[in-house]
């Protein structure tokens, strides 16, 4: 008797269902693919489903109606990373041109009149100079003996030479590498004063030392 009453209460709810669908059929669109009701809000059955019309097409698909059919728009893609920039490239530092100096020594000063063999304050000089040029890098010295026009070409050019001799011999003796000091002699092809007055030829009479070389920079 129980089951009885059961099943007619059921059949009683889904004809009240079905009567309140056709309802909502009627007050559908005719184009709607969906039934819906008199708000034209999408009518749903007891369970929460969704009631096609005739017209449903799987373009009509709407979300919470037929799920699986309707596309779920793709998720923004990630902004890409802001380029990191390259550090800038270290330059190397240029490399330092090597400078030349010039000094030039009255010959009185290093040696007695028509000598080669120095003097104490000849030695005096060039002490003082061979401590400078261990405070370089250096590449070369070049020693060159003058001597006045008196004599013969030939005994001034041997008297240049062996003073400008003279002069490395002493440079190597301080510490100077003997590879890196050159000599040479211009006995009196060279002046730089007239030889036909004392003071001149005094003048004429020098050796010239040059130094080639660069700077120690203190790090």
């Amino acid at each position: 008797m129980k089951n009885l009453v059961k099943l007619v209460i059921a059949a009683s709810a889904v004809a009240s269902f079905s009567a309140s669908a056709q309802q909502d059929i009627k007050a559908s669109t005719p184009t709607s693919g969906y039934v819906q009701d008199g708000r034209g809000v999408i009518a749903r059955d007891p369970f929460g489903l969704c009631w096609r019309t005739g017209y449903w097409t799987p373009a009509d698909a709407v979300a919470g109606c037929d799920a699986p059919l309707v596309k779920e728009a793709a998720p923004a893609p990630a902004p890409a990373p802001a380029p990191v920039a390259a550090p800038a490239p270290v330059k190397p530092a240029a490399p330092v041109a090597p400078t030349s100096e010039k000094v030039t020594f009255a010959a009185s000063a290093l040696f007695d009149f028509d000598k080669s063999v120095l003097k104490p304050e000849g030695k005096a000089q060039l002490d003082d100079m061979a401590s400078k040029l261990k405070a370089i890098n250096l590449e070369v010295v070049i020693a060159v003996g003058h001597t006045d026009s008196v004599g013969t070409d030939t005994y001034n050019q041997k008297l240049s030479v062996r003073r400008a001799e003279a002069v490395k011999a002493y440079l190597v003796s301080k510490g100077i590498d003997a590879n890196r000091v050159y000599t040479e002699g211009k006995g009196k092809k060279q002046p730089v004063a007239d030889n036909k007055t004392s003071e001149g030829r005094a003048k004429n009479r020098r050796v010239e030392i040059e130094v080639v070389g660069t700077r120690n920079v203190a790090k």
